[in-house]
């Protein structure tokens, strides 16, 4: 095992420990009930899980039987739930929350969210944030089926009021992060959004919007400056939603509505550090046209401007 390697499972490791400690901290304290975590989330998942059952709790729980039938066994005690038999296997019974049970969990959800508040309500601002988009990386990143993160995501195209404030952030959040670009840069998203908007039309122009669990992952444009020529603007995507296809569902769509509205000709414009995201563009067909330099972001850039003349009547020549 090399040493990069072996310095990535110490960090994992440091990690563990410190959020082994967060739990325990959790599990002695925000409660302050009678209830493991482990058996909050028994409760939990026997309100959520559509047709639960004790086999589909050890699955998704990974819990070991012999404990959860004795979780099971005290909540019948205590009137928690209850057991209604399969009429077609009398060998299976679903699990249900009795009513005492259901106002358990809604008193255990309380504690719960009061003491996380507690927990997190002294970091800054970008701090919680920063902590929120972590956890969503990691969960994103060892889920067992990346397709069943895509499953979750909805793709919109209706214009919300702060949807592109939103976007603004993104672009000038991850570029910054990622591409090292300065506070220039946002400012010309800025720009670009302001002057769109001085001419935009609903008939001509459309935003794809990427939502997960509500919030915004991923966003692209196409903005009409004539009746035969359009421009891709703004396409972006966050960094735990990338590698799953998402990119390239908003890219077909975008290509799809350019043939549907009759444009002939689509441009965009980038920068010639892009480059995952100019395979793409490359791959649909779009050519590199000029370039020229660019040092008004904080590094030395070259823009590039692609084009791509659109095929006429074939909607699934654009399907990756």
């Amino acid at each position: 095992m090399n040493s990069q390697y072996m310095n990535l499972i110490q960090i994992i490791r440091s990690f563990n420990r410190f959020y082994t400690n967060i739990l325990g901290l959790l599990d002695k304290h925000i409660y302050e009930s009678e209830f493991s975590l482990a058996e909050v989330r028994v409760l939990y998942d026997i309100e959520h899980m559509e047709v639960c059952t004790a086999k589909k709790l050890i699955d998704e729980l990974k819990i070991d039987p012999g404990y959860l039938s004795r979780i099971l066994k005290r909540f019948e005690n205590d009137s928690l739930i209850y057991r209604v038999q399969s009429p077609e296997d009398g060998r299976l019974y679903y699990l249900y929350l009795t009513d005492k049970g259901k106002n358990t969990l809604s008193t255990l959800d309380d504690l719960s969210n009061a003491q996380i508040y507690k927990l997190i309500s002294c970091l800054p601002e970008q701090d919680k944030m920063s902590v929120v988009e972590s956890m969503k990386t990691i969960q994103n990143a060892f889920s067992e089926n990346p397709l069943k993160i895509k499953e979750k995501i909805t793709i919109r195209s209706e214009l919300r009021p702060g949807d592109v404030g939103y976007l603004i952030h993104l672009h000038g959040r991850f570029y910054a992060e990622e591409c090292k670009y300065n506070y220039m840069f946002e400012g010309y998203v800025c720009k670009t959004i302001f002057d769109m908007f001085n001419n935009y039309n609903a008939e001509k122009d459309r935003f794809w919007f990427a939502e997960a669990n509500g919030e915004i992952i991923g966003a692209v444009a196409i903005i009409g400056h004539s009746a035969a020529r359009a421009q891709l603007r703004w396409f972006i995507l966050h960094p735990s939603f990338r590698g799953i296809g998402l990119g390239n569902t908003l890219l077909d769509e975008a290509m799809k509505y350019c043939q549907e509205k009759g444009y002939k000709q689509v441009f965009l414009e980038t920068t010639d550090d892009q480059k995952i995201a100019i395979k793409m563009y490359m791959k649909v067909g779009f050519k590199k046209v000029a370039e020229h330099e660019n040092k008004e972001w904080g590094k030395k850039l070259i823009e590039r401007t692609y084009e791509l003349d659109l095929p006429i009547g074939n909607l699934d020549s654009f399907k990756f």
